[in-house]
């Protein structure tokens, strides 16, 4: 296929992409109305449901000032040939293969921190203070760039460095390799992310002695779940809003509660979330999503190895010879269509995902806890009340929050009492 005909593609990709996404955020906005809707009435104040009005439309203006200037960037650097001139730039450094592709990714890298770190900065230090989300001091903000870069130039720069060495030394089977080997890493993460990854950024400490501990033992036991560990994260190092969540595989299987959770709802709604994500675990949710996932990585390599090896795709970019690093980006710009489509199946199963683990929730403690915990956790973190159907659609990985209350409001009568 031509180069300038490839090209043309990858920039009608990215411009319908940013159209439709630009819809959609619109339709959003639009679905959220001033005034308190009826059926919300007996689930949140007046006050509670303006505030989170406000949040939705601070953030939808800033977020498409983002969108906006990052689309134009990227379109013009593609449309320029900006990606093929740094290519013939850094080949006066190198021109092997490994260090070259390295060595462009991670100014890349570097370009795309300048751009969004102010972006990051004034979402954190002034939309999220202004509506009272805001722990972070500058010394944990800039901390936490630095970890991160750290990690991602040591973990994302050995994975990226294997990647281009089989895609050189192997030729179009590099896919079945590399996909071996990001399975098995998928699965090590599974297991030790929370040993291993994040005590670089949060603290983690056992749940103590008490109650709550008392009551999250009583239902494990009840249920058949075999909870090696209940950890406490100190999420208010950072934000206010409140969250929870499952980690492990096989025996090892950890649930972390953050501190502002545990500070913001009474021990029955804090059992009723466990419950969930117990019911993730109990009907098979976990090595669903991990399956999936390992599946969708190996379609993906597969179809990147059917493209990966066209000169056309560098010139496309405009360099002038064939690059693994060009070929790598011009191919996940033309999948992209594909995978917002992937995208949108996952949620859809994830959406059906959460609705199983609310029955799970409701059948095995109470549904009555898990609606108040749900609406509580809703009010306090400010989420859109009335999201538009087909950016649910597209986007939300979990039912929107009406939804949710109907169904568990229909097992009313039909479930276990806490």
């Amino acid at each position: 296929m031509d180069h300038v005909l490839i090209l043309s593609i990858i920039l009608v990709i990215l411009l319908i992409s940013q159209l439709i996404e630009t819809a959609l955020d619109w339709l959003n906005l639009k679905a959220h109305h001033r005034e308190l809707p009826a059926a919300l009435a007996d689930h949140m104040s007046a006050s509670e449901y303006a505030r989170g009005y406000d949040y939705h439309h601070r953030n939808y203006r800033f977020g498409l000032l983002q969108s906006l200037v990052s689309a134009a960037i990227l379109l013009s650097v593609l449309a320029f040939g900006g990606l093929g001139w740094l290519d013939q730039q850094l080949r006066t450094v190198t021109d092997a293969d490994v260090p070259l592709g390295l060595l462009f990714f991670l100014v890349l890298f570097l370009a795309n921190e300048c751009i969004s770190l102010p972006f990051g900065w004034y979402h954190t230090f002034v939309i999220e203070e202004e509506f009272g989300f805001n722990k972070t001091t500058p010394r944990t903000f800039w901390l936490d760039k630095v970890k991160g870069y750290a990690l991602t130039m040591v973990v994302g720069g050995a994975i990226l460095a294997l990647l281009i060495w089989l895609v050189e030394t192997i030729g179009p089977s590099f896919w079945i390799w590399f996909w071996l080997f990001m399975s098995v890493f998928s699965v090590v993460m599974s297991l030790f992310y929370t040993s291993w990854i994040l005590p670089l950024f949060n603290r983690l400490s056992p749940l103590g002695e008490g109650s709550l501990r008392q009551a999250i033992d009583g239902y494990a036991r009840r249920v058949g779940f075999p909870l090696s560990h209940i950890s406490v994260i100190d999420g208010s190092r950072r934000s206010s809003k409140a969250n929870a969540f499952f980690t492990g595989l096989g025996k090892k299987k950890k649930v972390v509660l953050y501190d502002t959770l545990i500070e913001q709802h009474t021990e029955e709604e804090l059992v009723a979330v466990l419950a969930h994500e117990v019911g993730h675990y109990k009907r098979g949710h976990i090595y669903q999503g991990l399956a999936i996932g390992l599946l969708q990585s190996g379609l993906t390599l597969f179809l990147s190895s059917l493209l990966l090896f066209s000169p056309s795709l560098s010139q496309a970019l405009g360099g002038e010879v064939w690059a693994i690093h060009l070929n790598l980006i011009a191919f996940g710009l033309l999948y992209s269509p594909l995978s917002t489509l992937l995208g949108i199946g996952m949620n859809l199963l994830s959406r059906k995902n959460e609705y199983e683990a609310d029955r799970f929730a409701a059948e095995t403690y109470g549904a009555y806890p898990l609606q108040t915990a749900l609406m509580r956790l809703h009010a306090k973190n400010l989420s859109h009340a009335t999201p538009h159907p087909w950016y649910v659609f597209v986007n939300y990985s979990h039912p929107p929050l009406l939804a949710r209350l109907r169904a568990l409001a229909s097992l009313q009568g039909k479930t276990t009492t806490a």
